[in-house]
């Protein structure tokens, strides 16, 4: 079975990630969406919050595992037996970043990384794009999936 892992803090999770995600899932037998937990960021989602938003809206894929971990991602790869990392590419400030961890995962881990251009649709997003427009009362409708749109504006109302 060719398995991939696409990793991130998906705080919320965007159009974009869906994108890479539904892209991977063409290409592999498995994708594992890998949450981050990181301690030393403070998410407007839990984790297990984030997971479960992923998981409804992956859900029609049928080769989506989603799964949450702490440390390298190299590690997570190791322990899991998948060789791949997939990453997707906004612009060249990016690229600059993700090559410089794609060439250490090979050093430390020979864990591969493939990279995948962004559709242009989708370029300009980020999770914290949709959060600051969202709590300035922007319409990010069609940026993210409906639920987690829905979800995003009662957190940022409670707050």
């Amino acid at each position: 079975m060719r398995r991939v892992v696409c990793p991130g803090s998906f705080d919320p999770v965007t159009n974009g990630h869906l994108d890479i995600i539904s892209r991977a899932s063409r290409l592999y037998d498995e994708v594992v969406v890998a949450v981050l937990i990181n301690k030393n960021k403070k998410s407007l989602f839990t984790v297990d919050e984030r997971a479960d938003m992923i998981a409804e809206v992956t859900e029609e894929y049928g080769n989506i595992k989603v799964d949450k971990f702490y440390g390298l991602t190299v590690d997570y790869c190791r322990e899991q037996n998948i060789p791949v990392i997939v990453r997707g590419l906004r612009a060249v400030s990016d690229y600059e970043y993700e090559l410089q961890m794609a060439q250490m995962n090979h050093r430390i881990a020979g864990v591969e990384t493939l990279f995948m251009a962004t559709n242009p649709e989708y370029a300009f997003l980020s999770s914290s794009l949709m959060k600051e427009v969202v709590k300035f009362g922007g319409d990010i409708s069609g940026l993210v999936p409906d639920t987690v749109h829905e979800r995003l504006v009662r957190r940022l109302k409670e707050d």
